[in-house]
């Protein structure tokens, strides 16, 4: 039986009072859960704070590019079909530098898990404002405010109608790793957005902040209503609902392909006269079309 002893703590680089511990704490605990070993998992991160998360889990890891984490889990998915793999990176990371392939990857609807420490803030270079500040956050890069307006991950999945979408919040970590855990389970694309408060270069967006307007969604919402899910996805202020915001059920990148592996690529035999025969077509000269005889 798997436990969370399994998944041991490790010393890590994150500032004391970080939002990123809890979270840890509650992706071991939805691993145990799940009764994961860890030979099982395959965390995907690109850079930042949050992306050394699964530097502290010993699990298998791919360490990305900046904000190009999406691709190569999609890669590993595809390749490794049994493998379970989480995508755990920051805001700026997953919205930002690659909000393209967040977007992509929400169409594709390949099974993987997208875990998203998000502190509204930029917090390994020092505090800039991220895709998620709330405009007017003045920040040491925007002294007069933040200009924009903020990227709402949750509405964009939801409209996308992404297989799995949910918000967490770490100051109830039994109820995030229980998010965790369903996110794992759903076929397909799914997103846990979570609330983890920078303690060092954001003092808005605080521990207390979040208790203060971070509510549960109940039996009353139905996740499998998009409607009533978008109501959810596009409600933040005074008041910010966490839990399963929306729960599709279109079919996997890997259903909708028919040459996709259901097995370890590294499995499956090779062709080599089929190989040769596609090799040697490379040396041979075009044809062109004849030209027909006019009239």
């Amino acid at each position: 039986m798997v436990d969370i002893k399994d998944y041991p703590e490790f010393e890590t680089a994150w500032c004391p009072g970080c939002g990123n511990f809890p979270l840890r704490k509650a992706m071991r605990q939805a691993l145990a859960n799940l009764g994961l070993e860890p030979h099982q998992v395959v965390f995907v991160s690109g850079i930042g704070q949050a992306a050394k998360a699964p530097h502290y889990i010993p699990c298998n890891l791919f360490n990305g590019l900046h904000g190009r984490a999406l691709p190569p889990a999609q890669a590993i998915k595809l390749a490794l079909p049994q493998a379970t793999v989480i995508v755990e990176s920051g805001d700026g990371d997953m919205y930002g530098e690659g909000g393209n392939h967040f977007i992509a990857a929400i169409r594709r609807n390949v099974d993987i898990t997208a875990v998203v420490h998000d502190n509204q803030i930029y917090g390994l270079t020092k505090g800039q404002a991220s895709p998620t500040t709330m405009p007017g956050h003045k920040t040491k890069a925007q002294p007069f405010g933040a200009p924009s307006d903020a990227f709402n991950p949750v509405a964009v999945a939801v409209a996308m109608r992404a297989n799995f979408v949910a918000r967490g919040f770490v100051g109830d970590m039994e109820h995030l790793a229980e998010l965790i855990a369903q996110a794992v389970r759903q076929p397909g694309f799914a997103l846990v957005d979570v609330f983890q408060p920078c303690v060092s270069f954001n003092k808005v967006n605080t521990f207390q902040w979040y208790k203060q307007r971070c509510y549960k969604l109940d039996e009353s919402h139905d996740p499998t209503d998009w409607r009533q899910a978008m109501d959810k996805a596009v409600e933040f202020g005074e008041r910010i609902p966490i839990g399963v915001v929306y729960k599709g059920g279109r079919p996997t990148f890997e259903d909708r392909l028919p040459t996709a592996p259901k097995e370890p690529l590294a499995r499956r035999g090779v062709d080599r006269e089929a190989l040769k025969r596609i090799m040697s077509t490379y040396g041979a000269p075009l044809k062109r079309p004849t030209k027909k005889a006019g009239p």
